[in-house]
């Protein structure tokens, strides 16, 4: 059979034809497109390079107003919430102990004070009955015996006189204690501040042997202090005097400002960390436990809008820049030897050069541009290849 030569040349040009176009798009196409970036531009911002750390706000002096005296809480004079003065009266024990202490004390003294006139007279007697005796010794008209008991009675009377002296300095004592005691009862505000806390009630009785125990809680609220728990890590990047700042949680917009006070020197569970009896455990840390340290600052609180125990979202600022030139950190390279790092830089027409960038504050996302970079050049921060996800044509891509 003989073959048709129309379907022979159809079949070799349905062959041909294909890799012939193939080897054309190569040829002229697939070497114009080069590799595609991705790159942000160098642009000014406002940078801040701060220790991130949690913390909780306490009043700056807060005291624990106690009983020194022991009995049953007769009224309070105050309210939780209440704003009180220095030396205000807060409290009232039950004074009828401390009186009836104070009357048996001026009681025992005045006892004193009439056995002591009754010794002075006998001492008087005693001293006249001394100097008889002598004289009649000297005149031989009375026995040494006579005019040695004479004596003897004598240094009785002043002994005795000199014990009552005694005695009666201390029912002194006694009546300045039972006095100050019975001032106890009336407890008075330490300080200025708002009672925040009130522990006992009325009715109820206090035991002031062993320790004073705690009626109510005062605390001065015009100024708070913020106690931030700083990671180990970055405790030793912070020193008192850097600026501070926090955020509560019910208003995540407004900052309040301060300087950092101090930074306690032993980490926030220090006492838990001691083992052995006495905590003479040397400090070791239980295993995987993280180490926090309290940094301490103060803000004022006008209007007592921040209150106790509040959450802080805290920065403590290492470093700040306003208005500078700013560039990803994903666009350095390594750093060299001088400090410098290498950055790439996309020009026209695909063009990439690569410039050796001095960089300031680096807040592991943005860092400051101090020299290498103009502001509008685009840094390369890595190549579309690296990113399939990333459509080339979005801006900032370098395509």
């Amino acid at each position: 059979m003989k073959s048709n030569p129309r379907r022979w040349i159809g079949a070799t040009l349905a062959v041909i034809v294909p890799i012939l176009l193939t080897a054309l798009y190569k040829l002229f196409f697939s070497g114009s497109e080069g590799p595609q970036y991705l790159s942000a531009t160098v642009s000014r911002a406002d940078l801040e390079d701060a220790v991130l750390a949690s913390g909780t706000l306490q009043a700056f002096k807060q005291v624990d107003v106690g009983a020194q005296v022991s009995g049953q809480l007769k009224s309070l004079k105050v309210q939780l919430g209440d704003t009180v003065k220095k030396d205000q009266w807060l409290a009232e024990i039950d004074p009828v102990i401390s009186e009836n202490a104070l009357r048996q004390a001026v009681a025992n003294e005045a006892d004193l004070a009439a056995q002591r006139r009754a010794t002075a007279a006998q001492l008087t007697q005693a001293e006249l009955a001394f100097k008889r005796q002598q004289q009649m010794l000297r005149d031989d008209a009375a026995s040494r015996q006579d005019f040695e008991a004479a004596q003897a009675q004598l240094d009785v009377q002043r002994a005795t006189l000199a014990s009552l002296d005694a005695q009666i300095r201390s029912a002194r004592i006694q009546i300045e204690t039972a006095r100050a005691n019975l001032g106890y009862t009336r407890i008075a505000a330490p300080m200025e501040g708002v009672v925040v806390a009130i522990v006992t009630q009325e009715g109820q009785t206090v035991i002031a042997q062993q320790q004073a125990p705690v009626i109510l809680k005062l605390a001065d609220l015009e100024t708070m202090t913020v106690k931030a728990q700083v990671s180990e890590a970055d405790v030793i990047r912070i020193h008192p005097g850097q600026s501070a700042y926090f955020t509560i949680l019910g208003d995540a917009d407004k900052r309040y400002y301060g300087k950092l006070r101090a930074i306690e020197p032993a980490p926030q569970n220090f006492l838990d960390m001691q083992g052995g009896a006495g905590g003479m455990g040397g400090g070791a840390s239980k295993p995987n436990t993280a180490v926090f340290y309290n940094a301490l600052f103060e803000v004022p609180n006008p209007g007592h809008r921040l209150r106790i125990s509040m959450t802080a979202q805290v920065g403590i600022v290492l470093g700040a820049a306003q208005h500078a030139l700013v560039i990803p950190v994903a666009a350095l390279g390594p750093k060299d030897k001088n400090g410098a790092y290498p950055v790439r830089v996309l020009g026209k027409d695909n063009r990439v050069d690569t410039r050796r960038v001095r960089t300031g504050i680096n807040n592991s996302v943005k860092v400051e541009v101090l020299s290498g970079l103009n502001e509008g050049e685009s840094a390369i921060i890595g190549e579309a290849a690296d990113h399939p996800d990333v459509d080339p044509g979005a801006p900032g891509s370098g395509a």
